[in-house]
This record gives structure tokens, C-alpha cells and sequence, in this order.
């Protein structure tokens, strides 16, 4: 059996917990995280986490010797005190990672992104979103995946504002309002991102695909398969 190598950057976070949650007891893949810190791992995960600070990621990223990366960085401009703080890690470590995945012969990158990302975006979260999507296109990956999740559900280690309701309000708009186009905006719980994620890891098609909800909840199924 063919055992995928799997790069997480950003594992401290919702989706990243949720990335090595559904990871444990695969065979079929070795996940390596790389981390600013120490990562608390799920109950019966088998996997490595290589510490150090993000001018150091390269060369872990080069350690992990992964066929994928999977990428789950991302903040919120509250939480990062600013626009420009904000651009730096959705943007710019972003883009530091892939193009650091690209040197050491990674061939394959899955991006987090988010519904209606877009670079010609009026709203500053979304154009960054989108400009980092554009950006990356252009550093030849073989395959690139960018997945657009609309509200992510789940327990989150920091609080955010109106997320509270979200998580309430979310299942209840999937069900009653979000139908036809609107369906890309419907929430996904995070442990369902985490399945789709390395289910969309471990395909071997090469090109440049988008995945919004609907294909979101494909990839995950074929992970479950």
C-alpha cells in the first residue's frame, strides 16, 4: 500500500484539529505538522509535529519530506489587530508556505480559502482571499486545490464575535434558505473540512480545482470510502 506523505501547516487551529482527528488510524497516509508551537494531538493520533517559528518553516517543511501540503492558516482581522496584520498571515505566510513547498519538490497544495473569495472583492477579507488564490495559481503546482468553506462549525479555542450565533443560526439557514447557488454558503462542521481535506490529499488527477460546498462534501465521502 502507497502511504501518502501529508504536510499540515496550521494545526493549531479548527480545521487543522479537525485535519488530525480525521487522520487518525488511516493507514494510508502519515501526517507531519509543522507549528509555531506545540500542537495538542487527538487521542490516538500517530504523527509528527516540528516546532519552530514561521522563518524556520521552510526547512521543516523540507524535513517533513510530504507529497502534500495542506494548508489551514488563517486569522481574523479582529483577532490580528489589523488589516495589515491580517494580510500577513492570510497573504503573505500563505504564500511563504507554498512557495517553500514548491522549492523542497512538493507537487500537490491544498488551500483553505473561503466562500466568495474574490481579488476584485469590495470587502478588503474577501479580495485578500482571493488575491492569495490568484497568487498561488501561478507557482506551477502540479495540482492545487482550493477549498471555499462557508461558516465553519465547531468548538474554536478563541471566541468570536457573532460566531456564537453562527453556530446556532448556520445548520438551521442550511436547511431552510441555502438551496440552488446559494447552497456554496452553507456552514460545514469543521470535522467534516478536516475528512475532505485529506480526502482531497490523497488524489492523484492533476490540475487546479475549487471545491465549494457541495464538492466539499464530495471529497469527503470519497475519504470515507
Amino acid at each position: 500500500m502507497t502511504v501518502r506523505r501529508v504536510c499540515l501547516v496550521g494545526a493549531s487551529g479548527l480545521v487543522g484539529s479537525a485535519v488530525m482527528a480525521a487522520a487518525v488510524g488511516r493507514d494510508d497516509l502519515r501526517l507531519i505538522a509543522v507549528a509555531r508551537g506545540e500542537v495538542p494531538l487527538p487521542a490516538g493520533a500517530r504523527m509528527e509535529v516540528l516546532v519552530g517559528a514561521p522563518e524556520r518553516w521552510g526547512e521543516l517543511i523540507e524535513a517533513a519530506r510530504a507529497d502534500v501540503l495542506v494548508c489551514a492558516l488563517g486569522t481574523t482581522i479582529a483577532r490580528a489587530g489589523s488589516e495589515k496584520a491580517f494580510r500577513a498571515v492570510d497573504h503573505d505566510l500563505v504564500l511563504a508556505t507554498a512557495r517553500a513547498a514548491r522549492a523542497c519538490g512538493i507537487a500537490h497544495f491544498v488551500l483553505v480559502s473561503s466562500v466568495g473569495a474574490d481579488s476584485a472583492s469590495r470587502n478588503f477579507y474577501l479580495s485578500v482571499k482571493g488575491e492569495t488564490e490568484v497568487a498561488l495559481m501561478k507557482l506551477g503546482f502540479e495540482r492545487l486545490d482550493v477549498v471555499r468553506p462557508g461558516l465553519l462549525l465547531g468548538k474554536r479555542a478563541e471566541k468570536r464575535k457573532l460566531e456564537g450565533l453562527g453556530q446556532i443560526l448556520g445548520p438551521l439557514a442550511n436547511l431552510a434558505v441555502l438551496h440552488g447557488k446559494a447552497r456554496r454558503f452553507r456552514s460545514v462542521r469543521a470535522i467534516r473540512m478536516g475528512r475532505s481535506l485529506l480526502g482531497l490529499a490523497l488524489e492523484n488527477a492533476k490540475g487546479r480545482f475549487v471545491h465549494e460546498y457541495d464538492g466539499i462534501r464530495r471529497a469527503e465521502l470519497r475519504f470515507g470510502e
